[in-house]
């Protein structure tokens, strides 16, 4: 089987690394793909994703970004004959839009938070007036693509103005919620049609500091399974939010094929979904997969193919998994780029490596964007798995780079209760 992965971060390398232990998979190309991802996989770099699978007569195309997906580029490639992994244009509004997902929620019954838009072009009367029907905890989300940096929680006012202001601003509308409590859960869902697989529950880290101090970011860290889960909280997360909307994008004519992310806040009546995505999470990814013994290139070829009821059940390795996210100095605000990076070449997989914003310059590595690197660890423990990837982790020099030293620790030593 001849794979084509669309991407460039840690999660397309991840991706890319499940796939070419696969004894099914043949060749992984990526499109664009990184530096970090030379030794496991053909690069190609500035090519139109139609044109290139129909060089390479790809079996599968797998989209790991949302942008493509938002932007359509499934439909464009089903419609020239591909198998394709990844939702269409349309089913992609369940992360695109957060006004859409909404919608899908409301009506096939799916707990979440209470949500106000608030469009360009709004008044600060209407601003004001809005925000007195939520806090003390403001939740500030742009209803747009943000790259999971779109989102401002917050007990200061001038902060949940300032926030909205800056989202209207760049032409989005703002989507205001009411605070949900509770440990977060991400779950990835293989979906084709109404057919609903899970994968193993993770729990990222978004801010950027330790302590969960700090703005937002894509994810500084996640870990899987979660020992604190109730025992049946996977299904109950299936049975409650995932198959119903499923099913609900079924009715509507919309149906769902690929990868639906929930992300999740566990609160005192259970789940409530926080977002969706309509693709692998980054860096949930690399820890879900590290984990996965099922062959994952069949699995995305019966989704893709519309046969994923029949791919039986998955097998999973015992243990957990952890990874954790080298950022640029400046990340989330202004990273810097074009530094060196020692510790991390390519080839660097066994060692649970996994490069996102990377470039070669020189003959040497050097950072590229936001999240340079991810470093994945696995044990029979949580912590075992945490120690394995810091003992990496402190391989890897990067000048004003920074980590969290703080991932699944509040697991580890059992603070963490639902």
């Amino acid at each position: 089987m001849r794979i084509l992965v669309i991407g460039n971060g840690a999660r397309e390398h991840a991706l890319a690394y499940s796939l070419s232990r696969d004894p099914q998979v043949s060749e992984v190309h990526v499109c664009p793909g990184n530096a970090g991802m030379s030794a496991i996989a053909t690069l190609h770099p500035d090519q139109d994703a139609v044109q290139l699978a129909k060089e390479l007569a790809a079996d599968l195309v797998v989209i790991g970004p949302e942008i493509p997906l938002v932007a359509g580029v499934a439909d464009e490639l089903r419609a020239a004959g591909f198998a394709v992994f990844g939702p269409s244009k349309e089913a992609a509004q369940i992360e695109g839009s957060k006004a859409f997902a909404k919608n899908v929620m409301s009506r096939a019954g799916v707990r979440t938070a209470r949500a106000e838009s608030l469009a360009p072009g709004a008044t600060r009367e209407e601003v004001d007036a809005a925000l007195e029907n939520f806090g003390p905890t403001f939740v500030v989300k742009d209803d747009g693509l943000a790259g999971g940096k779109g989102v401002v929680v917050t007990d200061d006012r001038d902060e949940a103005v300032a926030h909205i202001e800056s989202v209207h601003a760049a032409g989005n509308p703002v989507l205001l919620e009411s605070f949900l409590d509770g440990p977060e859960v991400s779950l990835f869902c293989l979906v084709d049609g109404e057919t609903v697989v899970p994968l193993l529950p993770a729990q990222d880290h978004k801010r950027v500091w330790e302590n969960d101090e700090g703005p937002n970011t894509g994810g500084m860290g996640a870990y899987t399974p979660l020992p604190w889960l109730p025992e049946g909280g996977v299904q109950r997360i299936v049975d409650e939010v995932v198959q119903p909307v499923a099913s609900q994008m079924v009715k509507d004519g919309v149906p769902f094929n690929g990868l639906l992310y929930a992300g999740l806040a566990w609160g005192q009546e259970g789940p409530a979904v926080v977002e969706f995505n309509c693709r692998f999470g980054d860096p949930e990814t690399q820890a879900v997969l590290e984990m996965l013994e099922t062959p994952l290139g069949g699995l995305l070829r019966a989704t893709a193919e519309g046969t994923l009821a029949e791919a039986g059940e998955l097998t999973w390795k015992d243990g957990f998994a952890l990874t954790v996210v080298l950022a640029a100095e400046g990340y989330p605000q202004a990273p810097k780029k074009g530094d060196v990076i020692t510790g991390a070449d390519a080839g660097s997989e066994s060692r649970g490596i996994r490069a996102a914003g990377v470039a070669v310059k020189d003959g040497q590595l050097v950072s590229s964007g936001g999240r340079v690197i991810n470093v994945v660890g696995t044990g029979a423990t949580l912590e075992e798995a945490r120690d394995q990837a810091y003992r990496v982790m402190d391989t890897v020099h990067l000048d004003g780079g920074h980590f969290r030293r703080d991932i699944a620790l509040p697991a580890v030593e059992g603070r963490i209760h639902v």
